[in-house]
């Protein structure tokens, strides 16, 4: 769920990059516990239906951009197996640092992960390295949605993908007004209690601005992809989008 930025002065309601950064440098050590508590477990299989749509296959080499504490990049790994590789980056350093830890428990997984600090909106890596990108719970951190999209579509070879796993807002009661509630109330008190308030009254607002599934797939067009669909689950509150990198 971290991210990365690159140009000053992002739009209206965002934080700067280094706020941003710091957030999540003094969130990472609650991170974890706060993703199962406020999803009730459920971000595991949300990772695990966007690897499914990534399609990646043994042996694959695949780049997971705002990678946070590494659980997409794990899952990812355990996909393409010991013949494959997977890179994890972000631009939290605290992150990344637990990314490794998780990676170190298991010996297999290990050897076919790398985490490395990198920034979203200028991936260090070349055009069409990877047979897919993902991107979970990051997206609506970058300070331009539509250049870290392309940036992620430019280093996947064609017909690869691009996948994005992101919270969206339902717009249908009763679910709706429940998550109102839920994140513009009760997200924002569990932050209180986990030592941090301003990071997850960040969240909501992350949230409420970032684009409904429609426009996201707008985007994802205008950042050169094709063949768009996406997956709501979890009763709208979470859309997964992928699309494919032309030939």
């Amino acid at each position: 769920m971290s991210g990365g930025t690159a140009e000053p002065g992002p739009a209206a309601g965002t934080l700067e990059e280094p706020q941003v950064r710091a957030m999540f440098d003094r969130i990472a050590r609650v991170y974890d516990r706060m993703n199962s508590v406020m999803t009730a477990g459920l971000h595991h299989h949300w990772r695990r239906r966007a690897v499914d749509l990534a399609q990646v296959a043994p042996g694959d080499r695949v780049v997971d951009v705002a990678c946070g504490t590494g659980d997409l990049s794990l899952e990812l790994a355990r996909r393409v197996g010991a013949a494959g590789s997977v890179i994890g980056c972000d631009f939290s350093e605290q992150m990344l640092e637990l990314a490794r830890e998780k990676a170190q428990r298991d010996a297999a997984l290990a050897a076919g992960v790398r985490f490395e600090w990198a920034n979203a909106l200028e991936l260090p890596y070349a055009d069409g390295e990877f047979a897919a990108a993902t991107v979970g719970f990051g997206a609506r951190n970058f300070s331009d949605l539509e250049r870290g999209l392309s940036e992620m579509r430019r280093v996947v070879r064609p017909g690869g993908k691009v996948v994005v796993l992101e919270i969206t807002t339902p717009t249908k009661p009763p679910l709706s007004t429940f998550y109102r509630q839920w994140f513009d109330r009760i997200v924002p008190a569990l932050g209180r209690f986990a030592g941090d308030s301003d990071a997850y009254t960040y969240l909501p607002s992350s949230v409420r601005r970032f684009p409904a599934p429609q426009e996201l797939a707008a985007t994802l067009e205008r950042a050169g992809l094709t063949d768009i669909r996406y997956v709501l689950t979890a009763g709208g509150i979470i859309a997964i989008h992928v699309g494919e990198v032309p030939a």
